[in-house]
């Protein structure tokens, strides 16, 4: 097996993390494998002849060149950026990712990369995946793009997404498991302290980050809820505190909201449950007693179903000043 040839494309702005994440684990991996195995050629290519990646630091770059997979870090997306203006003076780069992918090569974007492929047009009519935070954002821009948001890794027919900035490891994780087998994969998860299991970013998921849809009367239904937490859910006495009828108050906030008071109700209570689970030593029957579940057992069930992992689970990776 020959080696397996990487370009990693920089671009003005891009993470400089992002553009020597997955090189350097190619490169551990490298040497987990040894020399009887086939390792990894990896370049920093560019269509500029300088770069500067984000925070000014200087990147140097070779032309673009042939490789079997193309991978495009994300950029800094912050408050107020045009994006549109981004992507055009990105031109040349969506470019050469375009011709890559039409050359049969795989292309894989890291975070916010995605958006650099989907301006290519490699996202229409495939699965895709991105930081969680910006999911809806690809999702509005790429109404043909089947967008994943709990999803680490997607690929799908040679292209390849990843979540936020960690999930380049996750990548070229699966990278060397394919190219030098499973057994590298493992020793150099551990060699790197990575975990080699992780199969979603919903544990990761804070609503706080999130744009909060609604209007005044969703909020105050909202409100309503979060300040009786505990309380058994009661649609009949909420209509009536809200001085409307059931049918009204359910209609109103599914407008407003896209979801009824009751999944709002279980989101909340899930979310003030991950805020104890990762800052107190409170048992999960506690927890569960806490946000208005007498039964652990429901509790536990919902809990995984909204964050991917059961309570004890989330407390043992999530757990701030743990010993």
């Amino acid at each position: 097996m020959s080696a397996l040839r990487v370009g990693v494309l920089a671009y003005p702005g891009c993470f400089a993390s992002e553009v020597f994440g997955v090189p350097d684990l190619l490169t551990m991996a490298s040497h987990v494998a040894g020399p009887d195995r086939a390792g990894y050629e990896v370049s920093i290519v560019s269509p500029r002849r300088r770069v500067a990646a984000s925070g000014g630091a200087a990147l140097a770059v070779a032309p673009l060149r042939e490789v079997d997979v193309l991978v495009v870090p994300g950029f800094e997306l912050v408050p107020g950026l045009d994006v549109d203006a981004k992507l055009v003076a990105l031109a040349p780069e969506i470019a050469a990712i375009r011709s890559h992918a039409a050359a049969g090569d795989v292309v894989v974007s890291i975070c916010v990369g995605a958006f650099l492929l989907a301006e290519a047009g490699l996202l229409n009519r495939r699965r895709a995946t991105t930081a969680w935070f910006l999911a809806d954002e690809l999702a509005r821009r790429c109404p043909e793009t089947d967008v994943r948001p709990e999803r680490l890794v997607v690929t799908d027919n040679g292209v390849t997404t990843t979540a936020a900035f960690s999930a380049m490891y996750d990548f070229a994780l699966e990278l060397v498991r394919q190219h030098s087998g499973a057994d590298v994969a493992r020793t150099t998860a551990r060699v790197a302290l990575l975990d080699n299991a992780r199969s979603s970013q919903t544990p990761y998921v804070d609503t706080r980050l999130l744009p909060q849809p609604g209007n005044e009367f969703s909020r105050k239904v909202m409100r309503h809820l979060d300040q009786n937490l505990a309380a058994r859910y009661d649609l009949a006495a909420l209509a009536d505190a809200l001085g409307v009828s059931t049918r009204t108050l359910l209609r109103r906030f599914a407008d407003a909201t896209g979801q009824s008071p009751l999944e709002y109700l279980q989101s909340s209570r899930v979310r003030r449950a991950r805020h104890l689970l990762e800052t107190t030593d409170r048992t999960v029957a506690s927890i569960s007693t806490a946000v208005g579940y007498k039964d652990s057992g429901t509790f536990a069930a919902l809990f995984a179903k909204h964050t991917g992992r059961r309570p004890r689970d989330y407390r043992a990776t999530f757990r701030r000043g743990a010993d």
